[in-house]
Order: structure tokens, then C-alpha cells, then sequence
């Protein structure tokens, strides 16, 4: 089985994926932190409220998802710190030569753009809670699930 080690996220680094929403630059607010999308008129957004679990309890992953008409953005509103697992897409697939998993602090959010390749969230250790918002009109274009050789990650 194959294991790909977690690095410390950067707004470079994440940049093919999308957004890593830090505090605001200026005060008192920062607008257009992160880009939306949505290309379909029937889609709505959905502000839900999502429970992960730890990465140790959901290895090893079998499947990338991809939202392919909406960013799908999260943020945290108790987490510690959380793993996110990225992959370029490679002719409609993700590209599993290329997986990319990157530890994010607590007080960050991301947010996916559309078509972006990516693992359910996981946290570090403890459980936790993320807002989470993205554009659905409960048809099956809402997410694409693709299944993926097993993969483990680690820390460094």
C-alpha cells in the first residue's frame, strides 16, 4: 500500500486546488477572500455543517471526490488542525501519481475550486466540526466520486 507523507500547507502550494482563507489581511474584514463558483442556474448554496472524523480512523483511502460546477469551501469552527489530500486531474481522473496531502491549522479554512480532486475531511487527532459551503441541485453532477489505489498518510 502506498503512503504519502503530510507537509505544512502554503498558499503556493495549494494554489492548483484552491484558496487557503487566513485571517484578514487589513482590518476589519477582508472581501472576496475566495473565489465562487457555481455554473448551474437550478444550483443552490448549501451552508451545512460537517463532523470529521481523525485521518488514523479513516485509512486507507479508496476514492478522491471532485464538485465539478461549485468551489466547495471549509471552514473550521473546531479543529485543532486537519489534513486536506489533493490530486491534479489527469484526462477527467485524479492524477494518483501526483496525491498531495497537506496538514492545515485550525484557525484556516480552504476552499476547493470547482473540479478539484480531494479526499473527505479528516482531522489530525480529535474529531471536529467545519462549516461547509458549496452549490447543489441534488442531481449526481453535484460531486464525481473516482476510485483510487489505496493510500495511506503519514506525519512527517
Amino acid at each position: 500500500m502506498r503512503t504519502i507523507t503530510i507537509a505544512e500547507i502554503t498558499t503556493e502550494a495549494f494554489a492548483p486546488y484552491g484558496d487557503l482563507l487566513h485571517a484578514p489581511a487589513t482590518r476589519p474584514r477582508q472581501d472576496q477572500a475566495g473565489t465562487l463558483q457555481n455554473t448551474r442556474s437550478t444550483a443552490r448554496a448549501n451552508l451545512a455543517l460537517i463532523q470529521s472524523e481523525p485521518m488514523d480512523r479513516l485509512m486507507p483511502l479508496r476514492r478522491l471526490e471532485r464538485h465539478p460546477h461549485s468551489n466547495q469551501a471549509f471552514l473550521p469552527l473546531s479543529v485543532e488542525a486537519y489534513v486536506v489530500v489533493v490530486a491534479p486531474d489527469r484526462d477527467g481522473s485524479p492524477d494518483e501519481a501526483k496525491i498531495q496531502a497537506f496538514r492545515v491549522p485550525g484557525h484556516a479554512g480552504i476552499n476547493y475550486r470547482a473540479g478539484a480532486w480531494h479526499a473527505h475531511m479528516m482531522t489530525l487527532q480529535a474529531p471536529g466540526t467545519f462549516a461547509m459551503l458549496v452549490h447543489e441541485d441534488g442531481t449526481a453532477a453535484d460531486c464525481v466520486f473516482a476510485s483510487i489505489e489505496p493510500l495511506t498518510v503519514a506525519l512527517p
